[in-house]
């Protein structure tokens, strides 16, 4: 894959964001503009085959020189050079700060974004295996919180699925676009440093130039970037939330795995909660917090300021390590879930069927009743039905003159049969393997 990945092997998230790793990308970067200033002849290779083999880095020491300079890639220099020595003179040669740190922030991005992509795929796939063992799964459909009309489980977690997928989609575009380095200068017109060296040490780190940097990499990139992560984020909080409204005690059709000797309350010993579910939808709060704060990182002062810096330092380790355990508490939590067909069942079938008042509608109009008039029969039946212990839609319809006049017993057992709801789905589930 790209240089990166060849040199380290692929670290957890939560290492990619330490303050070693960053200096690690510090240096890698260094060395390969060094790489491509001996390439083009502008430095002695053997200086480069020096630094090469010396260069290296204390972060603790690192600090301690910050303290008094006062600014970190001066600090990390200097360490650097109390190892390299006097080949150190040819480091960081026509570079400002910026072309070292955003093309280190790419690599640090694309390597978060490998693990994240990773572990996207694995929802992708707990998903499609649970959307497969509920295809058959009837259930209720709901629309503002309102019995609607059936579905399946496994047509639910289709959405999910394809909601998952074009977010697969677009974190290969997002790769792309994070992919890019500068090493331009002081305000990106490459006065102190060749173009050629760009593309080289671009190439060399397996990123793309930036097509016209200023003194930075523009923040429109890094904006996109957190946008992506805040929009994965409200998806798998739409399923958490589905989720806890499904485990809700009235409703109990499905359930988060609840493992032995777990207690949901310290009062109630009764309590088995979504409290997976709740964290989820938490979190997703945090991310979308961020997204706005790179949105205001966009607008920097001419060629650049610093004010975007202290707000990134925060921005991409929470975002980054925030999103990767919410796919990973994601996946688990939809593998091990808990399904309920019983009660699902049980809800579908509440006051004799309500909820196929839509097929008793359409029956009767196909039998020459007006709409209007059929509407009003379905209507007065179903809230005779409505909210009642002992509320029986089904009975009222198939005992009714008006509907008894038009329909026999068994058009009218016909609009009852949940199957007629479900057989156009398997449109749905062919497009998308399921």
């Amino acid at each position: 894959m790209r240089a990166l990945i060849e040199r380290y092997t692929l670290p957890e998230m939560g290492e990619l964001w330490t303050d070693t790793y960053k200096l690690k990308t510090w240096l890698q970067v260094e060395i390969a503009v060094c790489e491509a200033q001996a390439d083009l002849g502008y430095i002695p290779k053997e200086a480069v085959e020096t630094i090469k083999s010396k260069a290296n880095f204390d972060p603790q020491r690192v600090l301690e020189i910050e303290k008094e300079v006062k600014h970190d890639v001066i600090a990390f220099l200097t360490n650097v050079n109390e190892y390299v020595g006097e080949a150190g003179r040819y480091i960081h040669l026509g570079m400002t700060s910026s072309d070292m740190l955003d093309t280190a922030l790419a690599l640090q991005l694309v390597s978060s974004l490998d693990v994240i992509m990773r572990e996207v795929e694995h929802l992708i796939q707990a998903i499609r295996y649970q959307a497969q063992q509920h295809r058959d799964t009837v259930m209720i459909g709901r629309s503002h919180g309102i019995h609607a009309e059936p579905i399946t489980f496994g047509f639910k977690l289709a959405g999910w699925l394809a909601e998952m997928l074009r977010h697969r989609d677009r974190l290969c575009t997002m790769h792309q676009r994070i992919a890019v380095g500068k090493i331009s200068g002081a305000v990106g017109t490459y006065a102190n440093i060749d173009p050629q060296i760009e593309a080289l040490t671009c190439q060399k780190l397996g990123l793309e130039p930036d097509a016209a940097s200023t003194q930075v990499i523009s923040r429109d990139r890094h904006a996109e970037y957190i946008q992506a992560l805040a929009l994965l984020a409200a998806s798998i909080e739409r399923f958490a939330v589905e989720i806890r409204n499904l485990q809700r005690t009235d409703v109990l059709e499905v359930e988060e795995f609840f493992s032995k000797g777990q207690k949901g309350s310290s009062a109630m010993p009764h309590k088995r909660n979504p409290i997976r579910s709740e964290r989820l939808t938490g979190m997703a709060r945090i991310i979308r917090g961020y997204a706005m704060s790179a949105l205001e990182n966009v607008a920097l002062w001419h060629e650049r300021d610093i004010s975007h810096s202290s707000v990134e330092r925060m921005m991409f380790p929470d975002c980054c390590t925030l999103i990767h355990f919410m796919l990973v508490e994601t996946t688990d939590l939809v593998r091990n879930l808990l399904v309920y067909p019983e009660n699902m069942q049980r809800n579908m079938n509440l006051y004799g069927g309500v909820v196929f008042s839509q097929r008793v509608l359409l029956t009767l109009v196909d039998k020459g009743i007006s709409r209007e008039e059929a509407y009003a029969i379905v209507q007065s039946c179903a809230h005779a039905a409505w909210n009642k212990t002992d509320g029986d839609f089904h009975a009222l319809i198939a005992n009714d003159e008006r509907v008894k006049a038009h329909l026999s017993p068994e058009d009218v057992e016909a609009c009852f049969d949940p199957q007629h709801h479900l057989k156009n789905l398997d449109v749905v589930y062919q497009r998308l393997n399921i």
